[in-house]
């Protein structure tokens, strides 16, 4: 399948992979581009050298006679050290970055001046027109199906995808709740010219996710996901003890200081890299209850595309 997606960022098929938080490294990032999707790097969760390493690594495990295969970044423009992640990037000439939780306008030129294709994750229409206005390649719609950090809307993908294909002109890709080849072809009907898979690819054997949260996560059943957090910032977690908490403390009423202090540091890391599955942050979409086996990034992908 050829479309503006994939001429866009040279891939044979318009299926990105989420950079997720403790997920996405250099082996599930270049599985995915060796299989002929799209693998990103998940900047959020690495410090500066760790993300140069992961770069560097992705690059040489998709180089083959002087060709490389596209790779990209996913970058959370809230980073605490986005300035020299940015560098970094830049540096290491990395040809895709895709924008999260804030306002491309002030990286989006720069990026491009360096040749990098960019991309902007929105969760409307409007924020949608605005990053078309900002001078990126492409967007990418989230609906409140995905896990981890999320749009405060709580618009649904499928309602998401036609209007903002209906506000913008440019490349547009689905993303949240997309695993199946039946939700594939949905998105494309709705409008999108590829997807992006951020808990399918979280849970393969190529995730640098523990083991434990893997498991844990193909027996989610429906309904035990939730979208929690909401005074900080809106975050679809799997039930365990600490999103009971959460709950616990949304209901008293707790305020936004009370709510980062039950949240700490470090809850995404014990939860997702670490397997603690009572005290740790377990991010994931509501997909994740039709995930039921281990599988590779190639296998995922083939599925698809089938």
């Amino acid at each position: 399948m050829k479309n503006r997606i994939c001429e866009l960022f040279g891939i044979d098929y318009p299926i990105i992979q989420g950079g997720m938080v403790w997920c996405s490294g250099w082996r599930l990032a270049s599985s995915v581009s060796r299989a002929g999707g799209l693998g990103l790097l998940g900047a959020g969760s690495m410090h500066p050298d760790n993300l140069r390493h992961h770069i560097i690594s992705c690059r040489e495990a998709l180089t083959e006679n002087d060709v490389t295969l596209p790779f990209g970044v996913n970058v959370p423009l809230l980073y605490p050290q986005i300035d020299e992640i940015m560098k970094i990037i830049i540096e290491e000439r990395v040809p895709i970055v895709f924008t999260s939780a804030g306002s491309p306008k002030k990286w989006t030129s720069l990026l491009k001046d360096h040749g990098i294709k960019v991309a902007h994750v929105v969760s409307s229409s409007a924020f949608a027109l605005k990053c078309q206005e900002a001078g990126v390649d492409a967007v990418v719609a989230e609906g409140f199906e995905a896990g981890g950090h999320n749009g405060r809307e709580e618009t649904t993908t499928f309602c998401l995808i036609p209007a903002v294909r209906e506000a913008i002109t440019i490349p547009l890709i689905a993303a949240g709740g997309v695993a199946t080849k039946a939700q594939y072809n949905a998105a494309l009907a709705l409008g999108a010219e590829g997807v992006q898979l951020g808990t399918r690819f979280a849970l393969c054997k190529e995730s640098s996710a523990h083991e434990n949260f893997k498991m844990r996560c193909r027996g989610l059943k429906e309904g035990e996901t939730k979208l929690l957090l909401k005074k900080l910032a809106p975050t679809r977690l799997a039930d365990n003890m600490f999103s009971a908490a959460v709950i616990e403390a949304e209901n008293r009423g707790a305020n936004a200081e009370e709510m980062d202090e039950l949240l700490g540091k470090g809850r995404a890391k014990a939860g997702i890299f670490l397997g603690d599955l009572n005290e740790g942050e377990l991010e994931i979409g509501q997909i994740a209850t039709l995930v039921r086996k281990e599988e590779s990034a190639a296998e995922i992908i083939s599925e698809l595309i089938s």
